[in-house]
């Protein structure tokens, strides 16, 4: 009876799956033309090239679908078929098997666990074949054009051109952009984007009187001439970067690459230009008559992990640095999985195995600190290359560096061998399996490599990287800035611009920012400041029923994001907005509260770095990208906010939602050593008790509590006030938090107790999203 009705149910099945079919053909005679790479690749790509692709060693039945010739070509293993017969999906093997029931001559194979294909990607693949099939090269690989700009309809809202290219898609989905956002909103959304910190009440003053019709405008220029914007950008490269204050691996000691990250800080405050900035940190210190801040850039691809153990393979650990760089380079400069190619062709992207070791041959000649003898601290430094900084050297050459005191300062940067280190095809990627020679040369799906304009070495990779005909570079990194400011980028999938990434939401208006991009000297600064002064970033992030059916992931941008802080601005703005924020820039990382005994839990017992031993004064203050990474054991307030572990090249944040934030919110100690701090402040500065609240929350929200809103937290006031004047609350218990000295010149219960609504008020959602 079972079997019966199984069959009875497959049968029922089959019928539906025709019926569908049948109804799906109905717009089989379609005049639109589709796109290959935004209609059919996708699909393909999903569904077949995991057999069908260009990873020759998957390969089934010596078919290539992603290449036109080879679909058009007659199937060896089927005699007189063709995959795909252009303009005749009936005759199309690719078609007929598709849309088949017949599990043995269906595609994908059941067995393959790729899911067989919806009625509307066959009814699209048969659309395809009858309108020729013709293919197109991989819509990223493709050097961007700038296109004309289109003209909104409503001529009032665009205040640049991004706004157009926005409005053209709003109006295609059915949807129109939000109104401007209130002042107070504006200022701390562009404060907490170009600097990291909420606006001072000074600040927010001057704005909010200021009529001028560019007073907009001028606040922009204000805020990225300030040195914290160099801060704030930075924070995303040290992502790219795997930026960190240990070697991890097992024993983990401490290493100093901090002088790196003052220079990063430097670079986008001198706004130095994008092809600049990568050139000199994949290659400066090839450039001819370079100096040591163009060498010290380099520190961009030292950034890697290394062993300190004893008992290594040194061989196995130098192939894995080099794997590093190079992921690195493909995944945080062009956006390419290319490492899915060591150990055998890419399945999904054209990109060889020989292709990834012609790329990896630019960092295998590179010189390694050597720690296999298990030595640590300084001793690790006297093997190549390592740049070695003088206090006479940062007060002429390199005077960005904040160092402290007289002491030197050792960065491991790049530094070729004299003799060139051959690189083979490593066999399933291992180091001791080569296979055969390659040279360097860059990826040639993406671009040639003509070695007499891109000379085989770092430095010509470097060219080849930011060479105008690079289909890739600026449109990676335009998004990447996009991603920052809008939540997520333009190409959601940031590090993965191949076919198996996500096509972008509005690929005109990508082509036009890169271009425009480069059009102006890559200048970093002039791109923030389109994309902050447009409409678009200017709108109120408030959500309609419409808006949230409509566009629920806001795609078109009908209204501003609501982004909740990075992990470090989250501690950022509690620091500022209670007065305890040290603003110096740079310098050694510094290591503020942690919760005891993490480090000793995860130590081997070697090293500097066995035991957290907390600072004191200024340096528990500092902000929070200065804090003291270790790579087996990363921040753990950080991490709980989807902080980046920096064990590898991160270029996009996940942003989650967990009890534990709430619960960091309401325990950590700096929160609640800065309630304690602006309590008392504004206890000694202000007698009024309903002022002291609204102030408080003004600063902290950037806005005025609404009548609601201040009663709550007056009547939880109150609550708290009684209970420590009745003693059934320590007040003195309460204020004994964080090492701040606590004020003895004023009242400790009222103090306690605007101390927990200060602590409420940080709590709220609001104070930690920069909407």
């Amino acid at each position: 009876m079972k079997q019966i009705l199984v069959i009875f149910s497959m049968a029922l099945v089959a019928a539906a799956f025709h019926a569908c079919m049948n109804n799906g053909g109905d717009d089989d005679h379609s005049s639109e033309n589709l796109s290959y790479n935004f209609d059919i690749r996708p699909i393909l790509s999903d569904k077949c090239f995991k057999c069908h692709g260009p990873d020759a060693n998957k390969r089934a039945a010596n078919l290539r679908l992603d290449i036109a010739e080879n679909a058009y070509a007659p199937l060896k293993e089927t005699r007189g078929a063709f995959a795909i017969v252009p303009g005749k999906p009936e005759e199309s093997e690719l078609y007929k098997r598709i849309s088949s029931t017949d599990t043995s001559y269906q595609m994908p194979t059941p067995d393959s666990h790729l899911g067989v294909l919806s009625t509307q990607e066959i009814s699209l693949i048969k659309r395809w074949i009858r309108q020729g099939a013709k293919y197109e090269k991989h819509w990223a690989f493709i050097p961007p054009q700038s296109p004309a700009v289109p003209v909104a309809k409503d001529a009032a809202w665009p205040k640049n051109e991004i706004d157009h290219f926005i409005a053209k898609k709003q109006q295609q989905v059915g949807i129109s952009h939000s109104p401007e956002a209130t002042r107070e909103y504006l200022l701390k959304r562009l404060c907490l984007d170009l600097t990291g910190l909420p606006p001072t009440a000074e600040l927010t003053a001057r704005f909010l009187a200021d009529n001028r019709p560019d007073a907009y405008e001028r606040m922009v220029d204000e805020l990225l001439a300030s040195p914290h914007y160099g801060e704030q950008m930075a924070v995303h490269w040290l992502d790219v970067a795997r930026f960190a204050d240990s070697f991890g691996y097992q024993d983990d000691d401490m290493r100093t690459q901090w002088a790196w990250r003052d220079w990063v800080i430097h670079a986008f405050n001198s706004n130095i230009s994008y092809d600049r900035f990568l050139t000199w940190q994949i290659a400066g210190d090839l450039i001819p008559g370079s100096g040591p801040e163009q060498k010290l850039a380099t520190a961009f691809f030292r950034n890697h992990k290394i062993t300190e153990e004893g008992g290594v393979i040194p061989e196995e650990y130098r192939v894995e640095y080099q794997i590093d760089k190079t992921k690195t380079y493909t995944k945080g400069i062009l956006a390419l999985t290319a490492e899915c190619a060591q150990c055998h062709d890419h399945k999904y992207d054209p990109i060889s195995q020989k292709d990834y070791y012609q790329l990896f041959a630019f960092f295998n000649s590179t010189k390694e600190i050597g720690l296999y003898s298990g030595t640590f601290g300084d001793g690790i430094y006297a093997k190549d290359p390592v740049l070695t900084i003088t206090k006479p050297e940062i007060d002429t050459l390199l005077s960005f560096i904040n160092n402290p005191d007289t002491s030197r300062v050792h960065v491991s940067v790049m530094g070729d061998m004299d003799t060139v280190r051959k690189t083979f095809v490593l066999n399933r990627g291992q180091y001791d399996k080569p296979t055969y020679e390659v040279k360097p040369a860059a990826l040639s799906s993406v671009m040639p490599y003509d070695t007499i304009a891109f000379p085989r070495n770092r430095l010509g990779l470097a060219k080849w990287t930011v060479d105008r005909k690079n289909p890739l570079t600026a449109r990676v990194f335009v998004n990447q800035v996009w991603q920052e400011f809008f939540g997520r980028g333009i190409v959601k999938s940031a590090g993965d611009f191949g076919m198996q990434g996500d096509f972008p939401s509005h690929p005109e208006l990508l082509d036009w920012l890169a271009v425009d991009f480069m059009d102006h000297g890559w200048n970093i600064k002039r791109l923030v400041k389109q994309l902050v002064s447009s409409a678009t970033y200017r709108q109120s992030a408030r959500m309609t029923p419409e808006l949230i059916n409509k566009d629920p992931e806001n795609i078109y941008l009908a209204r501003a994001p609501r982004i909740r802080l990075k992990a470090e601005l989250v501690r950022d703005l509690v620091l500022s907005t209670s007065g305890l924020l040290v603003p110096a820039i740079g310098g050694p990382s510094v290591k503020p509260y942690q919760p005891k005994g993490l480090w000793e839990m995860a130590s081997s017992g070697r090293g500097s770095l066995t035991a957290y031993k907390q600072d004191k004064g200024d340096n528990l203050y500092r902000r929070s990208m200065y804090t003291f990474i270790k790579l087996t054991l990363p921040p753990p307030a950080m991490i709980m906010f989807d902080g980046s572990n920096r064990d590898q090249c991160e270029v996009r944040r996940l942003h989650t939602n967990t009890p534990l934030q709430a619960l960091i919110m309401m325990n950590d100690p700096t929160v609640l050593e800065a309630s304690r701090v602006l309590a008392q402040r504004l206890v000694g500065e202000e007698k009024d008790q309903q002022k002291r609240i609204s102030t408080a929350f003004r600063k902290i929200i950037c806005r005025n509590p609404t009548t609601k809103e201040q009663q709550i937290l007056a009547n939880y006031y109150q609550e708290q006030l009684s209970g420590f004047a009745s003693g059934k609350l320590n007040a003195k218990q309460t204020l004994k938090v964080g090492e701040f000295p606590i004020s003895t010149n004023v009242d400790m219960n009222q103090s306690a107790a605007l101390m927990k609504v200060i602590s409420t008020i940080y709590n709220l959602e609001e104070a930690i999203t920069k909407s």
